[in-house]
């Protein structure tokens, strides 16, 4: 007799800290293969095929209506359960892995930012959304900001650990030095930059953090136009590019594990497209 599912998840979770993946893929695959056998309860988790976890997803597709991003979470869990878990000879069809669909993320223009900015009157608010659009890190990065990470000798940020476990420098603007200095007189945070109110030493929920950034949004005006702390970082990327960033540099600086990832800022940079010209009106123009 095989082991139990319980033991299973213990072995995935052992191999994924052995792997020193990070505590969301720890918490996604544990949770979507202990569904995953749940769902098949009546069957031993050794004699699961490439057939049960198709029907798996069909189920969750039809009966919860679930998204793409769900069923490619499943595919990806399942993946590395069955390679490096419990090794099965069969290899999870590429049709578990749905179709992408490309949608440009949203961004907002230099003027929308800077009416942002002067609309904000709270310092804490204005250091937030100062250090988000000034140096494009993610909100979870900016929730474990440490003041140690702040070079201001070099005018730049280091982000330990960020997504893929990987540290890099990022710009320190000197306005959002500025920012943080003001934040730091009057709310005095000993280990992170943006600490708990209720827990000692503990930074910010990231929860608290996109609350700050909808309050800012809302009261310049812009409630309701999806502008999130992820807006801004997009904004960065498309900004830096409009002021003729090298897109290598802007990789570096994101944090993008590959260059295709970033290249999407070029389909948003609107200093190129302001200087094309349509065919038609050249064609027109000889003809005048």
């Amino acid at each position: 007799m095989g082991l139990n599912q319980l033991e299973w998840l213990t072995k995935l979770h052992n191999t994924l800290t052995m792997g020193n993946y990070g505590k969301g893929t720890l918490r996604n695959y544990n949770m979507e293969m202990r569904l995953l056998f749940q769902y098949h309860h009546r069957k031993e988790v050794e004699d699961i095929t490439a057939e049960d976890i198709t029907q798996y997803i069909l189920f969750i597709k039809t009966a919860h209506g679930v998204g793409r991003a769900k069923c490619r979470s499943v595919a990806q869990s399942c993946a590395f359960f069955f390679r490096h878990v419990m090794p099965k000879p069969f290899v999870l069809p590429s049709k578990m892995y749905p179709r992408k669909a490309f949608v440009l993320p949203q961004v907002m223009t230099q003027v929308q930012v800077k009416h942002l900015l002067g609309s904000i009157e709270d310092i804490r608010q204005y250091a937030v959304i100062s250090l988000l659009y000034g140096t494009g890190i993610r909100i979870g990065e900016l929730k474990n900001l440490k003041f140690s990470d702040i070079e201001r000798a070099n005018n730049r940020l280091l982000i330990r650990q960020g997504k893929g476990q990987k540290d890099r420098y990022v710009l320190l603007p000197h306005l959002a030095l500025k920012a943080i200095e003001n934040y730091y007189r009057v709310y005095k945070p000993e280990v992170y930059l943006f600490e708990s109110q209720q827990i000692k030493h503990c930074p910010m929920h990231e929860r608290s953090l996109q609350t700050i950034v909808n309050t800012a949004m809302a009261k310049a005006g812009f409630k309701g136009q999806g502008f999130t702390a992820h807006t801004l970082r997009h904004s960065f990327a498309t900004h830096l590019l409009d002021n003729g960033c090298d897109i290598h540099a802007i990789k570096t600086l994101l944090g993008h594990a590959k260059i295709e990832t970033t290249m999407v800022y070029l389909h948003l940079q609107q200093s190129k497209r302001d200087v094309l010209q349509s065919p038609l009106d050249t064609l027109l123009a000889r003809n005048e």
